[in-house]
């Protein structure tokens, strides 16, 4: 690739980020400015990833264009990484920081279940979806940061209960969306237990059962947010970086867990507010949120 392409292919993948995931976008304005790329570039991925769902009407197609990225990952996709700026900042973020390819095709494979309308079963589903997912890109960002092999286990187990967290804020505040296309990733069993149905939610309705189980699923994201702020303070300062976002999805549950908020109001944050948020978090040795 030509230095043109290659700074084309750069420039393409912060502006994807920035219109398709402003808070992924805002994070790496807070990380040394030569770690900026190969984050931008996960983030592109993850967005190609996660538009799939939106851009097919049958989960068939969607499949075929899941598995094409993993056919790239494997090094057996048609055509490779030529044409595409993504695949080409991908595979240059993969190759410089020696990033491990199998996260990468757990977090499609766990995707394929955004092509389906089949609701989330359980906490046992969601939770593994959840790490493989928000999960991985926490636990990538954190390799390139700099973390080594013996900081490994430590990171992954942070990025875990990270992800979670992340995962939870972001499935709550899209409620309203998810719903309106009869998709569901809140865990079926909490809903059962409160006595919510499905249709219920389906339908915008507003019941006390639905706003029950919302707060024990915030509940559980809130443990695990715990859990990962007392071992963020174990890791090396360099990589903490990577873990930003929580402070933003520590804000969004404390909004989202308000009584009075109608859980299918649109929630929306300002990115005025997210860039305050982040960088007061950055401010802090451990994140300050």
């Amino acid at each position: 690739m030509s230095e043109t392409a290659d700074t084309g292919a750069a420039a393409f993948c912060a502006n994807l980020v920035r219109e398709a995931d402003f808070d992924r976008y805002a994070a790496t304005l807070f990380v040394p400015p030569e770690k900026r790329r190969s984050l931008l570039a996960l983030a592109a991925f993850n967005a190609e990833i996660v538009w799939v769902r939106s851009q097919v009407s049958q989960p068939l197609p969607g499949e075929v264009r899941l598995q094409w990225w993993t056919d790239l990952l494997a090094g057996s996709a048609h055509g490779g990484a030529e044409g595409n700026p993504v695949a080409a900042e991908l595979t240059r973020a993969i190759a410089e920081h020696g990033l491990r390819i199998e996260p990468l095709t757990r977090l499609i494979e766990a995707h394929i279940f955004d092509l389906y309308n089949d609701p989330m079963p359980d906490w046992t589903v969601l939770e593994p979806h959840l790490v493989e997912t928000d999960g991985t890109l926490l636990a990538l960002g954190a390799r390139v940061l700099g973390h080594t092999g013996a900081q490994a286990e430590a990171i992954d187990h942070v990025a875990r209960h990270a992800g979670v967290v992340v995962g939870v804020a972001r499935i709550v505040a899209r409620l309203p969306y998810d719903s309106a296309r009869r998709q569901l990733y809140l865990p079926n069993d909490v809903l059962q237990r409160h006595g919510c149905d499905l249709e219920q939610v389906f339908g915008g309705q507003s019941a006390p059962a639905l706003k029950a189980a919302l707060a024990d699923v915030i509940a559980d994201a809130r443990k695990h947010l715990d859990q990962a702020m007392q071992e963020l303070t174990e890791l090396p300062a360099s990589v903490r970086p990577a873990f930003l976002p929580l402070a933003l999805a520590r804000r969004d549950l404390d909004q989202l867990a308000s009584p009075e908020r109608d859980p299918f109001t649109p929630f929306d944050r300002s990115r005025l507010t997210t860039l305050w948020t982040l960088w007061r978090a950055s401010r802090s040795k451990v994140l300050r949120i």
